[in-house]
């Protein structure tokens, strides 16, 4: 008897249809490849609490930050998604204002302008590379797609993107050293009970991709303005434990790689959750 697994895309503001279709296609694709029985999906728009509480894991779409955490506190979500993420540590992806979402810190924010959710263990730099003139698209590698081969660059697409400015040490309650800094905001704490939930936290960040510097000075040359580390580049993706961030939009390409991919990581945390096995 197949697993039924039920995967939510916030649906208050930003690209979340498009992600939709992408796990639609990721879902297809991984049929087709297995020889084994498979999951059954079920993906689903998540505008309420119930319909958060029905999701085994959730995206955060790219769009405004801001404006989806205000549409989430005003929809009486925000705490229940700060529960998903940091109290059950449920699978959670956010791509680019979902990564913000996500990010334990965040700068360029006017206290009181930026609702938090948190869960991974950075400082995130909004607008890392300017206004929405200046979005670019550029070839990046992403070896955590790599099964025994080097995998064809994937096509990124930076819309007012931020990158992972600073990876912090994981600490209980808030970041405290972060709040002190003037134009950031830090995720409220949650204090965590079950011990598996408890062990996930417990995870270091990953640092899964970067724009390379030289990549970033050829976009640049192209007019674009990039203040890039020479040669280490800005971190793009990141992982801690069942918690993923992009700055950029894999939803606003055709290439279900990283959907693929997500899905089952998806699908190993639930087995892992409900002891089914391998």
């Amino acid at each position: 008897m197949m697993s039924k697994i039920t995967v939510g895309v916030l649906a208050l503001q930003g690209a979340f249809y498009e992600h939709l279709q992408l796990l639609r296609k990721a879902a297809d694709l991984l049929a087709s490849a297995s020889s084994q029985e498979v999951s059954q999906w079920d993906f689903i728009e998540v505008r309420t609490k119930a319909q958060l509480d029905a999701c085994d894991a959730l995206i955060l779409p790219g769009g405004e930050s801001t404006t989806i955490s205000l549409v989430a506190a005003r929809s009486n979500l925000l705490e229940p998604l700060r529960d998903f993420v940091k109290l059950h540590r449920k699978p959670t992806w956010g791509t680019c204002a979902g990564l913000i979402l996500l990010a334990e810190s965040a700068n360029r924010t006017k206290k009181g302008g930026q609702e938090l959710i948190g869960g991974i263990d950075v400082r995130v730099n909004r607008n890392h590379f300017g206004r929405q003139t200046e979005s670019f698209q550029a070839p990046i590698d992403l070896p955590f797609l790599q099964d025994g081969a080097k995998s064809l660059p994937f096509n990124g697409v930076f819309i007012r993107a931020p990158v992972v400015e600073k990876i912090l040490p994981h600490q209980k309650g808030i970041q405290t050293e972060e709040d002190q800094r003037a134009e950031t905001v830090v995720a409220p704490s949650r204090e965590v009970v079950d011990a598996a939930a408890q062990k996930a936290l417990e995870d270091e960040v990953e640092v899964l991709a970067k724009l390379p510097g030289r990549a970033a000075r050829l976009v640049a040359n192209s007019g674009v303005n990039i203040d890039a580390e020479k040669e280490a580049g800005d971190i793009i993706a990141v992982k801690q434990g069942n918690v993923f961030g992009t700055s950029f939009h894999p939803e606003l390409t055709d290439d279900p790689r990283i959907h693929l991919w997500w899905l089952r990581q998806v699908q190993d945390a639930f087995s892992k959750r409900n002891g089914i096995a391998a």
